[in-house]
């Protein structure tokens, strides 16, 4: 203890010294005031320290600590803005979401008046009043699906040209705040795309939405394939609807079996590929080439031959949208449809009944895709709320890790305290005790 040294350098002052006393030089007294002054130093920081409940409050108690500590509660406010983005965020995708399931609710109901409109002598006139209202209001659910000046299900994702080019939007909610093991920081983001599978319309204008994309016309015996074009200047990849037979005719036919392995068969005339299940695609090994402009449609070689698909250039999958759209068809126009209809696939539509048929095929698929997009915004949602939960967690754990870097123990700092004090009004004793024995030189004056 400061004081046992001090006592003892009083006790030696008195022994080495009995035969001088001075009045200008106080030794006993400077130790005594040097002890005070350490122990009114110690106060001060312990006293700081229990003010603030911190060990580390400047730079000066411990550098290393106050400089990892301020940097990480960097990170932290860092972190909260993070949070707080990602709620804004959800915000968005739930907004999104909802008016989705409200899309879903409404086109279901568009396909329920259709299948009423086969009824024997049913009003089509109006029925078709009652789907109008119904794609108003897919329209107004639309526009007004929007957060914070942000609209996920609508939105500009192509030139608007005629065919219209995709372009994409991405839709970005900030998820996390990183600093690498070299202070290099990043954010990073949960990614929405928005183009012709997620957004109900596109407001560019060219119909690249679920609900305002015109219906692409298949005959009752048609499919879909994907041909590579090439005119010697460029090479293109495009859809062609072609005529396919199923399994069972196939088997009708009776044609031998040229290559297995690729599901090739040929008859020896007309060969036929399986481009999907109980679906088979016409072949031919006239080389396309010799048509104008020169074209090539490769699709599989084999025996010295090379197949082609036997499809009309010009007849690509562009030629066969020719509307309606979810938001545009009217069933009181069935006999003008079903012109246009035969005009592509000759002899497919011969009653009314065959455009609703039809035009319910098509809000099926429509359904389907509106569903896929619901399901994706529904990921995202759940991405979020597990952002959010971690990022919460992150906070807790970094303000405990700097707790521990910096925080006093106010117990420890307490008792310390106490003790302080104490040894203050010992010090103090101690100084007046060195004071009063210099101060017994003046009995050597008085009369």
């Amino acid at each position: 203890m400061p004081f046992a040294g001090l006592f003892r350098g009083i006790a030696h002052f008195w022994q080495g010294h009995d035969s001088m006393t001075s009045i200008l030089t106080n030794v006993a007294a400077m130790a005594a005031l040097q002890t005070l002054r350490q122990i009114d130093r110690d106060m001060e920081t312990t006293q700081a320290r229990v003010s603030s409940g911190l060990r580390v409050e400047t730079a000066e108690d411990n550098a290393a600590y106050w400089s990892i500590a301020t940097t990480m509660r960097s990170d932290n406010s860092t972190l909260s803005t993070v949070q707080d983005a990602l709620g804004l965020g959800a915000a968005k995708v739930d907004t999104a979401y909802e008016a989705m399931e409200s899309a879903i609710a409404t086109v279901q109901e568009i396909k329920s008046k259709i299948v009423a409109a086969y009824g024997v002598g049913a009003d089509r006139a109006k029925i078709q009043e009652e789907i109008t209202q119904l794609q108003e209001q897919l329209h107004s659910i639309s526009e007004s699906a929007s957060f914070s000046g942000e609209n996920w299900i609508q939105g500009k994702i192509s030139d608007g040209g005629d065919p219209a080019t995709l372009t994409a939007q991405v839709k970005e909610v900030v998820s996390a705040f990183t600093r690498g093991p070299s202070g290099e920081v990043a954010v990073t983001t949960v990614d929405y795309i928005m183009d012709s599978t997620t957004v109900l319309f596109d407001t560019s204008g060219g119909k690249l939405g679920i609900l305002d994309q015109d219906l692409v016309y298949l005959g009752p015996s048609e499919t879909v394939v994907t041909a590579t074009i090439d005119d010697g200047t460029t090479v293109t990849t495009s859809e062609y609807p072609v005529a396919f037979l199923t399994d069972k005719q196939i088997a009708d036919l009776g044609i031998a079996d040229a290559d297995p392995s690729a599901n090739v068969f040929s008859d020896g005339t007309t060969s036929y590929m399986r481009v999907a299940p109980d679906t088979w695609a016409q072949l031919t090994t006239t080389d396309p080439a010799s048509a104008v402009p020169a074209t090539t449609a490769s699709v599989h070689s084999y025996g010295g031959d090379t197949f082609f698909f036997a499809f009309t250039v010009a007849d690509d999958l562009t030629s066969r949208r020719i509307g309606p759209s979810v938001v545009t068809l009217d069933i009181t126009k069935l006999a003008e449809m079903g012109v246009t209809f035969n005009g592509k696939v000759p002899g497919s539509i011969a009653k009314d009944e065959d455009v609703l048929d039809v035009m319910t095929s098509f809000i099926d698929r429509q359904l389907l895709a509106m569903t896929s997009a619901a399901s994706s915004l529904g990921s995202i949602q759940s991405r979020i709320d597990l952002q959010e939960n971690f990022v919460a967690s992150l906070i807790d754990v970094i303000d405990k890790g700097i707790g521990r870097l910096v925080d006093a123990e106010m117990n420890e700092e307490s008792t310390r305290l106490k003790a302080l004090q104490t040894q203050q009004q010992l010090g103090i004793q101690s100084l007046s005790i060195a004071n009063t024995n210099a101060e017994n030189i003046l009995t050597l004056f008085r009369q």
